[in-house]
């Protein structure tokens, strides 16, 4: 079994959490948690794309030149080569799955 208490965990950005629940050459599952008022950086994957479920909170993303809100329970497909980024633009910590496949490890390239 998988969960938050057995995974290694890192911190990212301005006390953001990751939780890494699966990490294999085709696929990354995370938990991430983002407190209030943070974002993470412009960027984009080369080969990755990536699907984020917000678990609890509401995400704001930036993707290529569009804002799109996703609300708790729904989620937001990215697909590779696209820039964007998430933040968390509320009061509320944002909690949310990150999955991407294959995984991002040496896929990623900061615009911003």
């Amino acid at each position: 079994m998988i969960n938050k208490d057995n995974s290694p965990t890192y911190k990212w950005g301005d006390n953001c959490h990751s939780w890494v629940f699966v990490d294999n050459e085709n696929l990354s599952v995370k938990m991430e948690s983002m407190p209030s008022w943070t974002k993470e950086k412009l960027h984009f994957h080369s080969k990755a794309q990536q699907f984020f479920f917000i678990l609890k909170g509401m995400a704001t993303f930036y993707i290529l030149n569009e804002v799109k809100s996703v609300p708790e329970n729904s989620g937001i497909l990215i697909d590779p080569k696209t820039e964007h980024y998430i933040a968390n633009e509320t009061e509320n910590d944002l909690d949310f799955l990150v999955i991407s496949q294959p995984n991002t490890n040496n896929d990623r390239t900061t615009i911003a």
